[in-house]
């Protein structure tokens, strides 16, 4: 049976706060081996110092960006951008967040979101044997609205690889690879919510996932570039191309 709830009483977060004192103060004894521990990436960012005083988020945008995927404004001049940020998750606005965060002020990402997993699965692991993920909200191409997504992962399997087995009915699986991380990370969102100041969640019930500390983390989860079929937006592509062409004939 798989459990998942969120804990309470997690107050704010600041520059320096001990993540892992807090998670344990908040569970109250409660954690157990395999456990897996969701930890929204804003209070990681808070807690690591990621805030930037910019009164322009684009700015912002810009410095965290890598590549430029895809680029559209509205009718009323707003712009959105898709972009890689330094970390190679491709995202709007490149993770930069203005919500909950002092006036003049943008959230950045954690520096190494793996790295931080890894520290506070460390620390809780003075407890109990558990796996973290570190989560961030991001966007589906091809579908409307957002969902949670691992975007940093300790002591825990991302992936469950299922090829070699077979289906219910005999079938082999050829390329069967869930992404459990992301899956743990779009549940535990129902339980942890946008503005109700439960960033952590505790999910129980696959400790089968739970392993060691040098597990690789959701940075794996990132589609190397020359397996990426979807690198430009349609637009983008096409002016390229075109451009290309016109070069061609010149």
């Amino acid at each position: 049976m798989l459990e998942i709830w969120a804990l309470e009483g997690i107050g704010e977060v600041t520059p320096g706060t001990d993540l892992v004192g807090v998670i344990l103060e908040a569970a109250g004894g409660s954690l157990r081996d395999g456990d897996i521990v969701v930890v929204t990436s804003k209070i990681v960012s808070k807690a690591e110092g990621r805030i930037l005083h910019a009164d322009d988020r684009e700015d912002a945008i810009t410095r965290e960006t890598v590549r430029l995927v895809a680029s559209r404004t509205s009718p009323a001049g707003h712009v959105t951008r898709i972009v890689e940020n330094r970390l190679g998750i491709v995202s709007a606005a490149a993770g930069v967040d203005a919500s909950n965060t002092p006036e003049g002020t943008v959230l950045l990402l954690p520096v190494d979101p793996d790295a931080s997993a890894r520290r506070i699965a460390e620390g809780l692991r003075s407890v109990a044997r558990v796996g973290v993920i570190i989560t961030d909200t991001l966007g589906r191409a091809w579908r409307e609205g957002q969902t949670d997504h691992a975007i940093g992962a300790g002591g825990i399997h991302v992936f469950e690889d299922l090829r070699g087995t077979s289906d219910a009915e005999g079938r082999p699986l050829v390329v069967t690879l869930p992404c459990v991380a992301d899956e743990i990370a779009a549940a535990t969102d129902l339980v942890k919510g946008k503005a109700s100041r439960r960033p952590v969640a505790i999910v129980r019930g696959r400790a089968d996932l739970v392993g060691d500390l040098d597990l690789p983390g959701a940075r794996s989860i990132v589609r190397d570039p020359e397996r990426d079929m979807f690198r430009q937006g349609a637009d983008e592509a096409y002016a390229e191309g075109f451009a290309t062409g016109r070069a061609a004939c010149d």
